[in-house]
């Protein structure tokens, strides 16, 4: 192999402390072997000019690993790799190819060098490279961007005419309060304060959305029962009909199936020419709601009333059959067909109130006896296999008799709500006491409140049935 002589360079300038030959003999002398694992080597003169470059005669300068390494940073091996051993010629070293395991050849002693001046294993080109910390100061490779989920781009081109909605366009303000000295300070600030409704109109607004939610296409059918007269089963019914009818959107009717003389009709507004009697007999030739209205009475209120016959020896007639005529045609034209069932369980329009009742309320007055007899219709309606009605029952204890009473309400209450699970307790109103027509403006809030309160606990058991 034929060396080319190159011109010797001159003197190095020296960037390190000066060190004195005896002090770099005991220093290798301490360390027992020189850098990289090799036997100690005599510490040359650095102050002579020979020992700083190789010159023809085969003279070697020594330059340590460390001395490299103070001068680059400590992630960067370019000084490393700029190691040059004497005597070797710039023109000779060999060109180290770029990419992962390929070396070219002649370059296998340089790498091994470079890998045992830093002091690491050997590259394994089966193994991943260990990632090599960046210098202080230098730029982080960039990172490839992800969209992040739910990140929307805007769409190219025009907008269609169905991004013009009202919650993008239209500036939303807060309603003003419906009542009490919020709605006054509203006022008299011009609109400037607004604290918003109490939380009492919040969970009354509540109660109204829920007795607003649909029930299906099919027809649902809910009994009034009582075993004992003159505990206000009729004045529950109508009073549950008015507001179910208010509030919803679909249809509503109350149905009067007192086998005796009902006096739905009188508690409600309006009047019909005709009576569920009459509509049994001409079942055949209903074939529309417009018929069908006119057998029906509403006067003041969106509660269809069917009323029934005034003259009770006629009345006594309606049995079972015709409760199922006059329910199958209701059926078709009504979401909820509420029921004011006779005093009593074993008249014979009961069996087919219970076979299609989807939920039950039960009406007790505030006496002894009217609660007892209220929770012994529970005990008739288990003892008759009707445990599902049982367990979405509503008891309605309703105060007819005004608050001046003995009898303590709260033990009647805590009894029925161990037997089933929603109770309501209807305040005495002057206006119920009239025994006329119901009038929902004409009732007290704490009896309004109770009435929503009663149609939102039916809705919610009739939307799991």
């Amino acid at each position: 192999m034929t060396q080319t002589n190159t011109p010797k360079p001159g003197p190095r300038p020296d960037r390190s402390p000066s060190i004195s030959q005896d002090s770099a003999a005991d220093v290798a002398g301490e360390a027992g072997t020189g850098p990289g694992g090799m036997p100690p080597v005599d510490a040359p003169d650095l102050s002579s000019s020979d020992a700083a470059g190789a010159g023809p005669t085969g003279d070697i300068s020594v330059v340590t690993v460390s001395d490299a390494q103070d001068r680059t940073s400590a992630g960067s091996l370019s000084a490393v790799n700029g190691v040059v051993q004497p005597g070797t010629a710039t023109a000779a070293m060999p060109v180290v190819t770029a990419g992962p395991g390929t070396v070219s050849p002649g370059a296998a002693g340089v790498a091994a060098a470079n890998t045992e001046a830093v002091g690491a294993e050997p590259a394994n080109a089966d193994a991943a490279e260990p990632a090599i910390p960046a210098a202080p100061g230098a730029e982080a490779p960039a990172e490839e961007v992800k969209d992040l989920p739910g990140r929307r781009e805007k769409p190219e081109g025009p907008e269609p005419a169905a991004a013009l909605t009202a919650d993008r366009l239209l500036t939303r303000t807060a309603a003003a309060p419906v009542a009490g000295w919020r709605r006054w300070l509203y006022q008299a600030t011009f609109g400037y304060v607004n604290l918003g409704d109490s939380d009492q109109v919040r969970i009354q607004r509540a109660m109204e959305h829920r007795i607003a939610t649909r029930l299906g296409e099919r027809t649902r059918y809910v009994p009034v029962l009582s075993r004992k007269g003159g505990v206000g089963k009729t004045t529950v019914t109508t009073l549950l009909g008015m507001v179910l009818a208010e509030l919803r959107e679909d249809r509503v009717i109350a149905m009067d199936a007192n086998p005796d003389r009902g006096t739905l009709s009188d508690r409600s507004p309006g009047r019909a020419d005709f009576t569920a009697r009459q509509l049994v007999k001409d079942r055949f030739t209903v074939n529309s709601f417009a018929q069908l209205s006119n057998y029906t009475a509403r006067d003041g209120s969106r509660l269809d009333v069917l009323a029934s016959d005034t003259d009770p020896m006629v009345a006594h007639a309606f049995d079972d059959a015709d409760y199922r005529a006059v329910t199958d045609i209701l059926g078709r034209y009504y979401s909820i067909v509420l029921t004011d069932s006779g005093t009593g369980m074993v008249h014979s329009v009961m069996k087919g109130t219970l076979e299609k009742a989807d939920a039950v309320v039960l009406v007790s007055g505030g006496s002894v006896d009217e609660a007892r007899l209220a929770s012994e219709t529970l005990s008739w309606l288990e003892a008759h296999g009707r445990q599902d009605l049982v367990a979405k029952a509503t008891v309605v204890i309703n105060m007819a008799a005004g608050n001046r009473t003995l009898v303590n309400i709260d033990e009647i209450e805590q009894h029925f709500l161990s037997r089933v699970k929603n109770v309501v307790r209807i305040p005495h109103d002057r206006h119920l006491a009239e025994g006329s027509r119901i009038r929902l403006s004409q009732l007290k809030p704490a009896t309004r409140a109770a009435a929503v309160e009663l149609a939102a606990l039916v809705v919610d058991e009739l939307q799991q049935s």
